[in-house]
């Protein structure tokens, strides 16, 4: 059997398994099998593929098709312009989600605290972009603190980015520049309609809080001001229809120049807001 071949069958068989991208995902899981980038992958088709990429292949293909996320099976994930380690117990990191950040890089801070950190993804990225800056990590979850440190070693940040396990504020000591969060904001009723990649296979702590979705925000915004300097900022990314309440919170704790971002498809995906006082 050819790349071709393979490549066929195994569109055909996602598209059976009702996957929405089927000729996408099969390809990023040839390559994937192949051990080679996506970019080659044209000019490797018309050979025969080898017995043990027919293996990795059969085995991506099956996993796909029992709706497990790509980034799950390849373990890889793109996100700002850097590869991150994903597995089961971190959130895949969504494109929406660079919208926090890019917001961040607007901002001057030279330290950031990241509250549920998951994979590290948004607090390494903005280290990246700011080679003075230091940074925290935190997340109740041990598993997900793995994948952060390990991400943070492959990006050679690991002088600079520090974890410790806790539940949002509790471990946590000293005051930062900026503190941010893509918190669980899914409501329960949202939870049944997401789509079953999500609903099924990433850690439902870190989607959910329950309820109306805004737990999480009554827990970490009235706290901030405690960790923040004068002058610091709050970031927060928000699910669609929250940007009124959320930003009612900020307000209620004291924040300034509350503003709400949208995403890219014009949907309110961030609000953020300054502490009173000079850095």
């Amino acid at each position: 059997m050819t790349g071709a071949e393979a490549l066929r069958e195994a569109v055909a068989r996602l598209r059976a398994a009702g996957v929405e991208e089927p000729a996408r995902d099969a390809r990023i899981l040839l390559a994937h099998a192949l051990e080679v980038d996506r970019g080659r992958l044209t000019l490797v088709l018309p050979e025969e593929l080898p017995a043990g990429a027919r293996a990795r292949l059969e085995a991506a293909i099956a996993a796909r098709a029992a709706r497990q996320p790509v980034a799950q099976i390849t373990g890889r994930r793109a996100f700002f312009e850097r590869n991150f380690k994903i597995t089961r117990q971190v959130l895949d990191p969504r494109p929406e989600t660079e919208v926090l950040v890019r917001a961040c890089l607007d901002l001057p801070f030279e330290s950031l605290l990241d509250l549920g950190t998951g994979s590290g993804c948004i607090l390494l990225s903005l280290l990246a972009e700011r080679p003075r800056a230091r940074g925290l990590g935190v997340d109740v979850s041990e598993a997900a603190l793995g994948v952060a440190r390990e991400n943070a070693r492959a990006l050679g940040l690991e002088d600079r980015a520090h974890f410790l396990p806790s539940d949002w504020f509790e471990a946590v000591e000293g005051r930062f520049e900026l503190i941010v969060s893509n918190p669980p904001y899914v409501s329960a009723a949202e939870m049944q309609a997401l789509a079953p990649e999500v609903r099924a296979w990433e850690p439902a702590g870190a989607l959910t809080p329950g309820g109306d979705g805004l737990a999480a925000y009554r827990a970490i915004i009235p706290r901030a001001p405690a960790h923040l300097r004068p002058g610091g900022w709050l970031a927060v990314e928000i699910g669609a229809g929250q940007g009124g309440p959320v930003s009612a919170l900020f307000r209620q704790a004291g924040f300034e120049d509350v503003r709400t971002l949208p995403d890219l498809d014009g949907r309110d995906r961030v609000v953020m807001g300054r502490l009173p006082g000079n850095r």
